[in-house]
């Protein structure tokens, strides 16, 4: 039984090479979506992206750096142009560099910060025109329930991840006039290639 049917859609899954990108574009694909992954590792990418194929799903790789806004828009373009306007973009592109508050450089700060907020920002920014165009859209943030929950060495990952939250409450109230929902999942600890050993 299907719980439900994505044939005609096309969907964004940044970082959606691996781990749970990787599991939410397998999801999307099942459903009958065309299927964009997006990454920096082309190389990772592209396998990804084919066994999506493989399995019977349209799917493509686009090398793309959340982080840089022109990427973001090149990055639109060439699913737009392989698929048609965006239905659904998962925000799911994350990074964590380890280290505890006192030492922190604003380096490493900055690194959780481009990634994970501005990176979300400027994706929802990018989509938004298609999803428009289309009359609606769904934006899925994934933030983290380190958000909420203090932990060490990761002063930077957490207040990345709360502005996500932030982030996601705003967007969702002011594009809500064009039938563009935004919602944000907020996982626990789940082992994957950045969690890891």
């Amino acid at each position: 039984m299907n719980l439900f049917d994505l044939s005609g859609r096309v969907a964004i899954v940044t970082g959606g090479n691996g781990g749970i990108g990787y599991a939410i574009a397998e999801g999307l694909a099942q459903a009958g979506a065309a299927v964009a992954i997006t990454g920096r590792n082309a190389a990772k990418g592209e396998a990804a992206a084919e066994q999506l194929r493989r399995a019977g799903a349209r799917a493509l790789f686009v090398e793309s750096d959340v982080a840089d806004k022109a990427s973001n828009l090149r990055m639109v373009e060439s699913v737009t142009t392989a698929f048609g306007d965006i239905a659904i973009l998962v925000n799911n592109a994350g990074l964590h560099v380890a280290n505890s508050a006192d030492v922190m450089t604003s380096e490493q700060w900055d690194a959780d910060m481009s990634v994970n907020l501005t990176g979300a920002f400027l994706c929802c920014q990018a989509v938004y025109p298609s999803m428009v165009r289309r009359g609606g859209g769904k934006i899925i943030n994934i933030a983290s329930v380190g958000a909420f929950l203090g932990q060490p060495f990761a002063p930077n990952y957490a207040a990345s991840k709360g502005g996500v939250i932030s982030l996601t409450k705003a967007l969702a109230v002011e594009w809500a006039k064009d039938n563009v929902q935004v919602n944000a999942i907020l996982p626990g600890l789940i082992l994957t290639e950045m969690t890891g050993p």
